[in-house]
């Protein structure tokens, strides 16, 4: 096979697939990721006293040596101001998974993305009735 045979195949081969843009380059595509057992909640989701609760951690070892079931903390959120405020209070009620802390409000209202404190160890208020039925 001549040079000319070669450029006709390569041709051949491109031509089309940039035509019908195809190419052999990789293009990132922006969506949402997918959510896969949780539902969307608005911002205005207020979660008051009396209310089961689910908190996100870490999964490591110090989370459940440092909160146990019937501990009390102290919930708060972070102000468009970078500011940080106590908001309310959670009582532990349950682990439920390696990643859960099923908890119940009993001071304040909270909202999802409020972070729940006891002294180092942080979790993440993440909905209500997450993982309930």
């Amino acid at each position: 096979m001549n040079t000319r045979n070669y450029i006709a195949l390569i041709l051949a081969v491109l031509l089309p697939s940039l035509f019908l843009g195809v190419s052999s380059s990789v293009v990132a595509v922006s969506y949402p990721p997918p959510y896969l057992y949780h539902r969307e909640y608005s911002a205005d989701t207020v979660m008051k006293v009396g209310e089961v609760v689910y908190l996100f951690h870490s999964g490591t070892g110090d989370v459940r040596s440092a909160i146990r079931p019937g501990e009390t903390l102290t919930v708060q959120r972070i102000t468009p101001a970078c500011d940080v405020k106590a908001v309310g209070k959670v009582r532990i009620i349950a682990y439920e998974g390696s990643l859960y802390i099923k908890s119940k409000v009993v001071e304040g209202e909270i909202r999802p993305g409020d972070i729940a404190k006891q002294g180092e160890i942080a979790a993440l208020v993440i909905s209500p009735g997450f993982c309930s039925q």
